[in-house]
């Protein structure tokens, strides 16, 4: 699996953790970071590369994620942390509003997300 830092790309990333929620909910399987990972790279996965991902985005990796469409927040942090052990980038090389703009493509009739908007000041 080729992970690059583009809309495209994040895209691709969220559809997928979509249809892997269904696969391993078919397989009666727990949905969660590990499981994901271990899907998405097979023997690639090993416990050093899942720690990583797990400490980077501060989630365990057997908590059960919510659905995609959801509860997006948790599954951006693991998109976020993912690009970022894969192409071996710091937290500020991530393209968030790509990532964020993508959410947006991949579930239309969500809630987009924009954890990054300016808030007001009063």
């Amino acid at each position: 699996m080729e992970i690059q830092n583009t809309q495209e790309c994040f895209v691709q990333l969220w559809l997928r953790l979509e249809r892997t929620r269904r696969l391993l909910r078919g397989q009666c399987k727990r949905y969660c970071i590990r499981r994901v990972l271990q899907v998405w790279f097979g023997s690639e996965a090993t416990d050093d590369f899942i720690w990583e991902v797990c400490t980077k985005c501060e989630q365990a990796g057997w908590d059960e994620l919510p659905p995609p469409s959801l509860a997006p927040l948790k599954h951006r942090e693991l998109l976020q942390a993912l690009v970022e052990v894969r192409l071996g980038l710091g937290p500020r090389k991530v393209k968030l509003k790509d990532l964020d703009a993508a959410y947006s493509i991949a579930f239309p009739k969500s809630t987009p997300i924009n954890v990054n908007k300016k808030k007001r000041r009063k």
